[in-house]
């Protein structure tokens, strides 16, 4: 078995445990709103007790244990072991191709997840974000899926505008500045679901919303986390839009040309540069802010995918026939 067919069998055994990973994240999240519903319980009837013994309901009297999340350490662990898997298919795909593993569609999609992935486990290290396992695993699923399915292409020599250091360079930082987008994007889901259940809370609605996001933090901090996320990336994507016109230069003997991938890829950059803005602006904080979050990060799919494969031009390196 060479390297490459060793690197189809890691990577699909990577898809199957980030597939276990996300039930186990599900599962978590139905666990949580079966803790939301019994804190509920518990705390009327503390009061209920309290007013019939006619004591004083004392606040805070009672602190409850802090719920320990058994199937979402199941799910990180499970993460973990696929993004190793998934690492090493990525490795040995390069090593195969004798380059960077990222010169075609199907090798994008690889490296773009295991980012994704990657600065996913980075950030819970520093801040507990096991609420978003479910989605990330999810996307990475679809994402790594389809392309196993649908883009793979075997090792082929480079065409000659690819045999630049900015093909390490571009590409590498234009995948991170998708991780960053795609956590940005999770957490904007959140804001919006968060954020309703607020105000039917605030309005004494007897069904707010799901249940486990009362165990999540709240829309506003949900927003910032998405904001500083979603800054990161902006950097990162700037970066790669300009690393790509001085690319183009050498490749193409010209800094912009309006191709249609160029031309997505600013579209993804004023998408971003509107929703940090927006986040500046009065009256377009909170749900307008986290749509145009959410409106980018679809638009970096769109390009990705949609564009690559249906759209000709000078970045036509699909690979696909």
């Amino acid at each position: 078995m060479d390297l490459d067919s060793l690197s189809i069998l890691f990577i699909w055994t990577a898809i199957a445990i980030y597939a276990g990973a996300f039930v186990a994240y599900a599962f978590d999240l139905a666990r949580r709103s079966e803790v939301s519903a019994d804190a509920r319980f518990e705390r009327e009837s503390a009061l209920v007790g309290a007013g019939a013994s006619g004591a004083p309901i004392v606040q805070g009297a009672k602190t409850p244990a802090k719920p320990r999340y058994v199937m979402a350490r199941i799910g990180t662990t499970l993460t973990v072991i696929a993004f190793l898997l998934h690492l090493g298919a990525t490795v040995m795909r390069g090593i195969a191709a004798e380059r960077v593993p990222w010169a075609n569609l199907y090798e994008f999609a690889m490296t773009g997840t295991l980012l994704i992935v990657f600065v996913y486990l980075l950030v819970l290290t520093r801040v507990d974000l096991r609420f978003l396992g479910t989605l990330i695993t999810g996307l990475v699923v679809i994402l790594m899926g389809t392309a196993g399915l649908s883009f793979y292409v075997g090792v082929v020599p480079l065409p000659d505008a690819l045999k630049s250091v900015w093909l390490v360079i571009h590409v590498f930082v234009a995948s991170l500045a998708t991780a960053f987008f795609a956590l940005a994007f999770g957490l904007s889901v959140l804001q919006l679901l968060q954020s309703r259940r607020e105000r039917r809370l605030a309005e004494k609605a007897e069904k707010p919303g799901l249940k486990f996001m009362s165990t999540l933090p709240g829309a506003e901090k949900l927003e910032g986390m998405a904001f500083r996320f979603a800054i990161v990336g902006f950097i990162f994507w700037t970066f790669t839009l300009i690393a790509g016109a001085i690319w183009a230069q050498d490749a193409w003997g010209r800094y912009w040309g309006f191709d249609v991938k160029e031309t997505w890829t600013f579209i993804v950059w004023v998408l971003y540069a509107g929703y940090i803005h927006a986040r500046a602006t009065r009256g377009w904080r909170g749900n307008p802010s986290a749509w145009l979050s959410i409106v980018g990060f679809s638009a970096v799919i769109f390009n990705f995918t949609i564009v690559n494969v249906f759209f000709k031009g000078l970045h036509a390196y699909s690979g696909l026939s």
